[in-house]
C-alpha cells in the first residue's frame, strides 16, 4: 500500500461536472462515520465533515483527502457529492498527529498521481491542522490551486500556556508535543498559504502578530453547528428523554475525548464543591470514544474513578455512558440541567455549542475563544478552569437559580443559530475564496454580523 504505483490506488467515480472543493485532514480516523474518541479523532473531523457536507449543498463537490492506514477503504462515500479518498503513506500503522508529517512527502506524491489520473481540478484546497497544511502547500503548489489553511489550533499558544501552567514537565513538552517543529512548519503554512482561517478572536491576532502573518490575510470564520439535529425540545418531551436515559435529579454532563487537557480532573473537585450544596446533583462524564481505551485512555479514565472515590463521590459521579452514540448526542444534551466545558486546552469548544443549540445551559473555559462570543450571565457562564471553586461555584449558580437557567436556555440557544450554523460558516468560506484578487485587505477585518467585533452581541 505504500508502493506510489498508480494502479494500485482507487478508481473514483465519474465527476458530475460541478465545481470541485478539496478538503484535506490528514491524520487520526477520517471517515463517513468516524469513531470520535478515537486518537487524534474528535471535533476537527467533525467540522470537515460537516462543512463538506454543506458546502455540497451549496452547488460543490467536495472530496475529503485523508491518509489511509490500517484496513480502511480506499474511499468512503458520504452523499453523492461528497467522499472520503485515502492516500496511503507512513505503513499500515497509526502515527500519532505530531510527527505524522515525516511521512507525508509521501502521500502528496500518491495524492497527486490520483488526481492526475482522474483529471480532477478543485477551485481551491483547504487543509485543516498543520499536519495538512504541510502536505496542502506541496500538492497545491503542485496542482497550481489555491491553499487555504485554517489550524484549529496554535502550537505557539499551546506552548505558552504549558509552560505557564505546567512548568515542571517542560522537560517533557518537546517530545511529547514537538513544538520546535511544529512552530517552524505552522510559521512556513501561514505565510505561504492563499488565506489562513481563525476560529476565534484570539487566533487572529496570535497568528498576525506571533507568526509575523500579514493581518490582511488571517480572516475570523467561526466553527458551526448542525441545526437539523441539535435544537431545543419541549419541557414534555425533554421529560420522556430523560426518563429513558435515566436521568433523575440534577445533571450535570460533560463528554469528549480522554485527553488531560480536557479538565476532567478539575471537573470532579469542582463537582465535590456542587455536591454540598445541591444534594441530588449527579455528574455524568462521557468521556471516551466507540472504540476500546488505549493504554494511556485506561490510565487517565482509571484515575478520574479514583479520584472520585477518594472524595465520597462515586456514587455521584456516573462514568457508565463513556462513550454517546452521535445518535443519541442530541438527546444527551437537552436531558442534562448544566453542560461543562471544562478544558484546560480548547481552541474553541464545539460541544458547548451543541449543548447551547439544545436549550442547555453551559458553563464554559476561560481557556478557549468560545467564551468571547458569549455575554457572561446571558448565554453562557464562564469560569477558570485551574480554579475548582470558580468552577464549582458557577455551575451551582445555574443548578440553584431557575431564572437564569431559563435564560441561559433561551439566549444561548438563540446565539447558537445566529451565529455558528453551517450554513453561515460554508457560505463565509465561500465568500473569502470569491473575494476578487487583492480584496483581502478591504474584508480582513469586516465584522461577521455588522458590527465592528464579529462576535458581538446581535441579540442585545
Amino acid at each position: 500500500m505504500q508502493d506510489q504505483d498508480i494502479s494500485l490506488l482507487p478508481t473514483l467515480p465519474d465527476p458530475s461536472g460541478l465545481p470541485r472543493i478539496g478538503m484535506v485532514s490528514t491524520h487520526g480516523y477520517v471517515a463517513a462515520a468516524p469513531p470520535l474518541g478515537a486518537a487524534d479523532t474528535g471535533g476537527q473531523v467533525v467540522y470537515v465533515l460537516e462543512l463538506s457536507k454543506k458546502l455540497a449543498q451549496l452547488g460543490f463537490e467536495v472530496d475529503i483527502w485523508t491518509r489511509r492506514f490500517e484496513d480502511q477503504p480506499a474511499i468512503d462515500i458520504i452523499n453523492d457529492r461528497v467522499r472520503v479518498i485515502r492516500a496511503p503513506c507512513g505503513g499500515r500503522e497509526f502515527i500519532g498527529k505530531e510527527y505524522l508529517y515525516r511521512h507525508l512527502g509521501e502521500w502528496v506524491e500518491n495524492a497527486r498521481a490520483l488526481i492526475a489520473r482522474h483529471g480532477l481540478a478543485y477551485r481551491f484546497l483547504n487543509s485543516h491542522y498543520w499536519d495538512a497544511g504541510f502536505a496542502t502547500q506541496k500538492l497545491a503548489a503542485a496542482l497550481g490551486a489555491p491553499h487555504i489553511h485554517t489550524p484549529h489550533s496554535l502550537g505557539l499558544w499551546k506552548k505558552q500556556l504549558m509552560e505557564r501552567d505546567f512548568p515542571e514537565d517542560a522537560a517533557n513538552f518537546e517530545q511529547k508535543y514537538n513544538f520546535t517543529g511544529r512552530i517552524r512548519h505552522e510559521t512556513e503554512i501561514f505565510r505561504a498559504s492563499s488565506a489562513v482561517i481563525a476560529t476565534t478572536p484570539p487566533q487572529v491576532d496570535l497568528i498576525a502578530e506571533g507568526y509575523g502573518v500579514p493581518a490582511a490575510r488571517v480572516h475570523m470564520v467561526p466553527p458551526g453547528y448542525d441545526d437539523n439535529r441539535f435544537y431545543a425540545v419541549s419541557a414534555p418531551t425533554r421529560d420522556t428523554i430523560r426518563q429513558r436515559l435515566g436521568f433523575e435529579g440534577k445533571v450535570v454532563l460533560a463528554l469528549g475525548r480522554l485527553a488531560r487537557n480536557k479538565g476532567y480532573d478539575l471537573l470532579i473537585d469542582a463537582f465535590a464543591l456542587v455536591a454540598k450544596r445541591v444534594p441530588d446533583a449527579v455528574l455524568h462524564l462521557a468521556a471516551g470514544g466507540a472504540q476500546e481505551n488505549t493504554e494511556g485512555e485506561q490510565a487517565i479514565l482509571d484515575e478520574l474513578a479514583a479520584q472520585a472515590a477518594a472524595l465520597g463521590l462515586s456514587g455521584r459521579v456516573r462514568f457508565g455512558d463513556s462513550y454517546i452514540s452521535e445518535a443519541d448526542l442530541a438527546d444527551y444534551y437537552r436531558a442534562a440541567d448544566v453542560f461543562v466545558l471544562s478544558s484546560r486546552y480548547e481552541p474553541f469548544g464545539m460541544t458547548a455549542v451543541e449543548a447551547m443549540a439544545c436549550g442547555t445551559p453551559a458553563v464554559v473555559t476561560t481557556q478557549g475563544g468560545l467564551y468571547r462570543a458569549l455575554t457572561y450571565g446571558r448565554h453562557a457562564l464562564y469560569a477558570d478552569s485551574f480554579d475548582r471553586e470558580d468552577l464549582g461555584i458557577t455551575i451551582t449558580k445555574v443548578l440553584r437559580d431557575e431564572r437564569l437557567a431559563a435564560r441561559l436556555s433561551q439566549m444561548g440557544a438563540h446565539k447558537a443559530r445566529s451565529l455558528f450554523t453551517w450554513t453561515g460558516i460554508a457560505q463565509q468560506l465561500l465568500n473569502l475564496t470569491e473575494a476578487p484578487a487583492g480584496a483581502s485587505g478591504d474584508t480582513a477585518d469586516k465584522p461577521l454580523t455588522g458590527t465592528n467585533d464579529p462576535w458581538a452581541d446581535d441579540d442585545d
